[in-house]
């Protein structure tokens, strides 16, 4: 599933993070505990297995968000709509292997009254949560692998 490039707002930022691909895809997926490493999220209640038509209930920037996971293809993408405030959504990640790392891409649309009535300020809005959300995933995959490393030895 695409996001909406045809909605009032777009945004996808990129981000290189040196680290396996399994630990950027693990850390990612893991909905249940974004929270513990992501500040902009202050609750997320997983309601079944991360696969498709599975909806998770979190409180991200304060807001309340209601989402469905659309589409999964282990360790490549994870896609999912949400509601909130007026708003509908479509969020992407996608994870290409590197021989260095893994770059993580994230793209999400917007669309709605709201959004409608002041695309500047939502698209402000994403632009920010978006690049605080791959910043907050660099440094949890960072974490992890230096632990996993540390435990190596």
């Amino acid at each position: 599933m695409e996001i909406n490039y045809n909605a009032p707002v777009t945004y996808s930022a990129e981000k290189w993070i040196p680290v396996p691909l399994d630990i950027a895809w693990d850390v990612q997926t893991n909905i249940a505990e974004w929270s513990k490493w992501n500040t902009e999220i202050s609750r997320v209640q997983l309601n079944g297995p991360v696969a498709p038509g599975t909806s998770f209930r979190w409180i991200a920037g304060g807001a309340p968000i209601i989402s469905e996971i659309q589409e999964v293809i282990p360790k490549q993408r994870i896609t999912w709509t949400g509601r909130m405030l007026g708003i509908r959504a479509i969020h992407s990640w996608t994870f290409e292997k590197k021989d260095d790392g893994v770059l993580v891409k994230t793209e999400e649309s917007f669309e709605g009254f709201m959004v409608k009535m002041m695309p500047y300020l939502f698209r402000k809005m994403l632009r920010k949560s978006l690049q605080r959300s791959l910043d907050a995933l660099y440094n949890e995959c960072i974490r992890v692998n230096i632990l996993r490393i540390s435990l190596l030895f």
